[in-house]
C-alpha cells in the first residue's frame, strides 16, 4: 500500500517538492497561498479525467493532460510534446479517491448498458469495446497506480523531475504520494 502524506502546513511539503513547481501547486491548492503571474508553463500535470478534480493554480502555470485513472501509457506523445516543445522540466501525476477506473471490470454490465441506452450501440459491439479496452485502463488502487506510473515515466524521461499526488474528492485536498526508490 502506498503511503499518503497530507499537507496542512508548509512544513508538511516533502523536501523534494518544497522549492519547485510541485510545491507551488500544493501551496496554492491546499494552503491557499497567493497566486503569482506565470509567463510560461512550469509543470506538466497528468491527472484523471474525472469531473470532480479541480485544482487552484494560476493561469499559464501548467500543461494539463487528463486520462482515465491518470493512465498515460497510451498518450505518451503528449507528454513528450509538453517536454520537447513546451519546455517543462517537472511533471506530477495526480490520482484521486473514488476513481471510476479502479476495478473497472466490476462495472462491465453498467458500461455496456450505458453505451446501448445512451449512445445507441448494439450490445455485442458495446461488450466487445469494453472487453478490448478495459484491461488497458483498469487500475487496482489510484495511489499505487500514480506511484508506479511516476516511476515508469521517470525511467522514460530521466532528466524530468516527476512526483505523485492524490486528490481527495470529498475534501478537495491534495496529499503527497510517497515514491519508493
Amino acid at each position: 500500500m502506498t503511503e499518503l502524506i497530507p499537507v496542512n502546513t508548509e512544513e508538511d511539503i516533502l523536501p523534494a517538492y518544497r522549492t519547485g513547481p510541485i510545491g507551488d501547486l500544493i501551496r496554492w491548492h491546499n494552503l491557499n497561498a497567493p497566486l503569482r503571474e506565470c509567463a510560461a508553463p512550469e509543470l506538466l500535470i497528468g491527472m484523471c479525467m474525472d469531473h470532480r478534480n479541480l485544482l487552484r493554480m494560476p493561469r499559464n502555470f501548467a500543461y494539463i493532460l487528463r486520462a482515465g485513472g491518470a493512465n498515460f501509457r497510451r498518450v505518451e506523445f503528449k507528454v513528450s510534446f509538453a517536454i520537447a516543445i513546451g519546455g517543462v522540466r517537472t511533471m506530477v501525476l495526480i490520482g484521486h479517491s473514488r476513481c471510476g477506473m479502479v476495478h473497472l471490470r466490476e462495472r462491465r454490465e453498467a458500461f455496456i448498458t450505458g453505451l446501448v441506452e445512451g449512445a445507441g450501440w448494439k450490445p455485442d459491439a458495446a461488450a466487445e469495446h469494453f472487453d478490448e479496452n478495459a484491461p488497458l485502463f483498469e487500475i487496482d488502487d489510484a495511489a499505487d497506480f500514480v506511484a508506479e506510473e511516476a516511476q515508469r515515466l521517470g525511467a522514460r524521461y530521466p532528466q524530468i523531475g516527476i512526483g505523485a499526488l492524490y486528490y481527495d474528492v470529498d475534501d478537495s485536498l491534495l496529499s503527497q504520494v510517497l515514491l519508493r526508490s
